[in-house]
């Protein structure tokens, strides 16, 4: 169990949770789906969701193409995508589109990589996705509300041979503050919680909906895709009778393994994929619990099986294994080292922790931390927002060169860091090798941790690093890495 505590967020809040399956091999048309294979138009407008369930209010949210959550991107690995986005908002935004190495132009950082997409203005990212696997794609632009308020969506980057499972589900888990009235809670940006875990919320979603029960069948085998598009909130998933297998990270296939104490630990702007063999009884229920923090679990939902026999007398006898994606392997003889350390945050009776050289990066209003300035460094050095022009980088890599990088988190406090255009290979946490082949592109950090990854440096242009628990990127926890 997490020794984590977030007294911002009550058991009655915390207990209100939704669920809903997406059969990703049997979608109906999307509306953001142009004519091409790999052309989409998605637009960023205001819109209402029913949340909570049918019988509570509607939210106004923030979604694309009208839909919590938005418009399923489905891509070809190895074809060029064209996506056309078109803002209807009253402010600027931007797409990141999360974990895909793409070009730099196409990363969606506004200022550091593009101009904003102004109110009633569009933008056309066109990029050919190298890896096959699960991402997503999400504001970089008042990342905080616009995340906040449902603008998010899921992207499949398909292999180029499909993989034998009898069904290719995705989860959306997204968590939200929502009053008793079903609105959003207004408070973005709380001083408070910028320093401690961040917003956490009262309400768990999957793909947008309230379900106490999902349908399977025994002898299935599922290929379950878990995205945790939460501003802050860390999932630790259990399922009840099952044994899944973790077969991706982050998009990129590992070996297939038992997640540590059978908890899928999922913290925000992470994807893991499962496979998963429906072994239960038909006709019985089985849950899917989140307790990461301590005290606090709750039921996402449960596993609900029909009435019918097996589909099939024995587990079905096929690979577990998903094809490589053509990641550069790092030299690691040649390799330059670095070190990031992660500063700040709130400590106990009140006190910043390693506050001390801090400075501002382009701040925000009301962003700022317990003492009226940032609440979070990387190596001394805060940056605030979401990017902007004029970001200088703190390290500069010549392109080409692999390279290894300790990151030190001195803070008491978790954060999912996420590197841009690149997938790291996480090699060691706390001196101890890391099994399983993992390749990340955001890294769950505890408390105190120091984990070391590797990547070559081959993606030219200034990337951002920052923590994917939204208060903390706003509030310094961001950094620029350049690749020259």
């Amino acid at each position: 169990m997490s020794t984590e505590s977030n007294n911002l967020v009550s058991r009655r809040g915390l207990l209100r949770t939704g669920a809903g399956l997406l059969l990703t091999t049997a979608l109906p048309p999307l509306p953001g789906h142009a004519a091409g294979l790999n052309e989409y138009r998605i637009v960023a407008a205001p819109a209402r969701a029913r949340l909570a369930g049918a019988s509570h209010p509607e939210t106004d949210v923030w979604a694309y193409d009208g839909t919590i959550p938005g418009s399923l991107v489905r891509l070809r690995q190895g074809e060029k995508a064209r996506l056309v986005v078109e803002n209807r908002l009253d402010q600027e935004t931007t797409v990141h589109w999360h974990g895909i190495r793409l070009p730099n132009a196409m990363d969606g950082v506004p200022g550091l990589t593009q101009p904003p997409i102004k109110p009633g203005g569009s933008f056309v990212y066109e990029f050919t996705p190298p890896d096959a696997g699960t991402f997503w794609y999400h504001p970089h632009a008042n990342s905080l509300e616009q995340l906040g308020r449902g603008l998010a969506g899921a992207v499949i980057v398909e292999e180029r041979q499909p993989v034998a499972v009898d069904q290719d589900l995705l989860w959306l888990l997204t968590d939200w503050r929502l009053t008793d009235e079903g609105g959003i809670a207004s408070g973005f940006g709380n001083r408070m919680e910028a320093a401690m875990s961040g917003r956490v919320g009262n309400t768990v979603t999957l793909n947008g909906q309230v379900s106490e029960a999902e349908p399977v069948r025994a002898g299935e085998r599922i290929r379950l895709r878990l995205v945790n598009g939460s501003l802050a909130r860390i999932m630790a998933l259990r399922f009840e009778g099952h044994r899944p297998l973790i077969v991706a990270i982050d998009g990129q296939p590992c070996d297939p393994h038992v997640p540590e104490r059978g908890r899928i630990l999922l913290g925000p702007a992470m994807r893991i994929d499962l496979m998963l063999d429906m072994e239960g009884e038909p006709g019985r229920r089985y849950g899917v619990i989140d307790d990461f923090y301590d005290g606090l679990s709750y039921p996402v939902t449960q596993l609900a099986y029909d009435d019918r026999p097996p589909i099939r007398e024995h587990l079905l006898d096929t690979p577990l294994d998903l094809p490589r994606n053509p990641l550069p392997e790092p030299d690691f003889p040649a390799a330059e080292r670095h070190t990031l350390t992660l500063q700040g945050g709130m400590m106990g009776g009140g006190a910043m922790a390693g506050a001390g050289g801090m400075m501002g990066g382009g701040m925000m209003h009301g962003m700022m931390g317990m003492g009226g300035g940032p609440a979070w460094a990387i190596n001394g050095m805060s940056m605030t927002g979401d990017g902007h022009a004029g970001m200088k980088p703190a390290l500069t890599f010549v392109r080409g060169r692999s390279i290894i990088l300790a990151m030190h988190n001195e803070t008491a406090w978790w954060h999912p860091m996420h590197f841009h255009g690149h997938s790291l290979a996480v090699l060691s946490r706390n001196g101890m090798s890391v099994p399983h082949r993992q390749w990340q592109d955001t890294v769950l950090m505890a408390p105190k941790d120091v984990v070391e990854v590797a990547f070559v440096a081959d993606n030219p242009g200034d990337w951002m690093l920052h923590c994917h628990v939204v208060d903390h990127q706003m509030a310094g926890l961001m950094t620029v890495l350049r690749v020259a």
